[in-house]
């Protein structure tokens, strides 16, 4: 089977999933942003608020998760090159209308390649370890909308969700 799409980088001529050689790009500042949310009952929500989580303090111990998980992208996913990050920022904000809560992550580095798989795995982690800490509680909660909002950088410049590009 020969690669028929250049498009697909991560592939080689005989069809072979490789790490893309980035060593010609110039390194750039890169951003991206990545969300998704935690569906839960209203009761779980509400003993989270109250800081009654039997595991203790769930929002900042996901928090946390979140930072270091962005920190370990390379080793979690094959493919993805480590990168020096610079930023890396995870904020989980309430929801009661969700009710639950919604995660947000941005990653900030200067190097040749993008950090989308850095957002979106701190974004990822944060919301499973927000589960962990919570499943006491209620083991139907829902990790759901995990999506990129926003990247810049690269040859593909600034791209945004809902963006006709």
């Amino acid at each position: 089977m020969t690669n028929q799409n250049p498009a697909l980088t991560h592939l080689d001529h005989q069809g072979e999933a490789q790490m893309v050689d980035v060593s010609e790009k110039i390194a750039t500042v890169r951003m991206a942003t990545a969300t998704g949310q935690v569906k839960m009952t209203d009761e779980t929500f509400e003993a989270i608020q109250a800081g009654n989580a039997p595991k203790g303090d769930v929002l900042g111990t996901a928090r946390l998760a979140g930072i270091m998980a962005a920190k370990q992208t390379s080793q979690l996913i094959p493919l993805c090159h480590p990168l020096p990050l610079s930023k890396v920022e995870v904020s989980i904000q309430p929801q009661p209308a969700l009710p639950g809560y919604e995660i947000q992550a941005q990653v900030k580095t200067k190097a040749e390649t993008g950090v989308e798989m850095e957002a979106l795995t701190a974004v990822s982690i944060a919301a499973l370890t927000l589960y962990d800490m919570a499943k006491a509680l209620d083991k139907s909660m829902q990790i759901v909308n995990v999506q990129l909002l926003e990247k810049i950088g690269g040859k593909s410049g600034h791209w945004r969700v809902g963006s006709t590009d």
